[in-house]
Formats: C-alpha cells, structure tokens, sequence
C-alpha cells in the first residue's frame, strides 16, 4: 500500500466517523462542528483524486463560511431536544436501511478494490496560440462547461439558494411574544422634564400624635 491509498483509507475513517458523531450528537453545536470535520476531509479526498479547486472552495465557501453561519443559527435558536428525540424511532427503520445499504456499497467498493480504473484524462488538448500543448488545467475546463453547458442549470441554482436565502431571512425575523424591543426614535426624542414630574398631593390622613415617653408624662403630672 502507497502513500496515496494510505491517506486514502485515513481520510474515509476520520470521514465516517465525522458523519456518523453529525448524526449521533446530542448537542446541535457538536453535530456542526463535527460537520466541519467531514467537510475537511472530503477536501483532503478530492485533493488524491486531483481534484483541487473543488477541495479549496469546500473549505472556504463550505467550512469557512456556511458552516460558522450554521453555528450561529444553532446558537441562536431555541433548540427542543426533547421534541427530537421523541421522532427519532419514527423515522429509525428508514434511517437504518439506507445506512445498511450505503454501508454495504462502501464494503463492496472496499473489497472488489478499484480495477480497472485509470486516471481520468483531459477530454482534449489544449493549444495555445501558436499551436503547442499546454498543461491540462482542470479549473479551467471546469469554468468552460460551467458557464457554457451548464449555464441554465447554474442560473436555476443560483435562483433556488436565492428563494432559501429569503425564506432563512423570513424565518429568523418573526416576532416573538417574549421579546422586548426598544424604539430607538422614543428614546431619542424624550425630554427631561418627560422622565420625572413633581406632583403636589394633599394629605388624605392627619399625623398620628407623637407619643411621649414615662419620663416626660410623670414631669407633666408632678
């Protein structure tokens, strides 16, 4: 076994056991942040399959930037752990035949090995200007059939992350009944002599007598 398939197998492990604590964790912020730890070493997969532009922008659009907005919107909700816990045996047997099944495809992958595979090719030669090859970049063929194949389904992407976009918005700016807001504009436009007034009120009730002491009574009397 090469260096190659032995970061290979290093990364599948820590991978499924990433994707299996996301699952498993009792604390949301622990699934996210174990989350994290499957994205980085799907980055690391792709990275062996030469795969590097798709590697670097999973980590910084996914691990740099979805994710720590994942972890806000975790921190910030009001989570009901109980509530899910009640529907986990709901939905288990479904759960738990697609784990059997993906876990049976993984061993048989695991088992057969990966004969006959080669490694992918350009799909042609690139030329520059005057004629000569050039090295092959996959970035670049990538951004070609991006926006030139795939232009249409790219633009119904991006309108589809737009729409959630607004509705993740909507979402978080309900009002709630056990919020108190401050307007601003009140604040600022209070007067001093709004704050505290003075109010002269009569007395409903006379003073009640002082009482004197023994002393002073038997001085009276004498």
């Amino acid at each position: 076994m090469d260096a190659q398939a032995g970061f290979f197998y290093l990364f599948s492990a820590v991978l499924l056991y990433a994707a299996f604590r996301v699952i498993t964790a009792r604390n949301p912020v622990h699934a996210v942040l174990h989350l994290i730890l499957a994205f980085s070493q799907a980055a690391g997969v792709w990275l062996l399959l030469r795969a590097e532009f798709l590697a670097i922008v999973l980590v910084l659009v996914y691990v740099g930037a979805v994710m720590v907005l994942f972890v806000f919107v975790v921190m910030m909700l009001d989570i009901r752990i109980d509530t899910l816990r009640s529907s986990l045996w709901k939905h288990f047997p479904l759960a738990a035949f697609i784990g059997a099944l993906v876990a049976f495809e993984m061993g048989a992958v695991l088992m057969t090995g990966f004969r006959g595979v080669e490694e992918p090719k350009a799909l042609g030669a690139v030329l520059d200007v005057a004629g000569r090859v050039v090295a092959y970049s996959n970035t670049r063929e990538l951004g070609r059939l991006m926006y030139s194949q795939y232009l249409y389904p790219i633009e119904v992407a991006a309108v589809i992350l737009l729409v959630a976009m607004i509705a993740a918005i909507a979402l978080t700016l309900r009002k709630r009944k056990d919020t108190r807001a401050i307007d601003a504009g009140l604040a600022v436009r209070v007067r001093p002599q709004d704050r505290l007034v003075m109010v002269k009120m009569a007395a409903t009730q006379q003073a009640a007598p002082v009482a004197e002491p023994p002393a002073a009574a038997e001085e009276k009397k004498a």
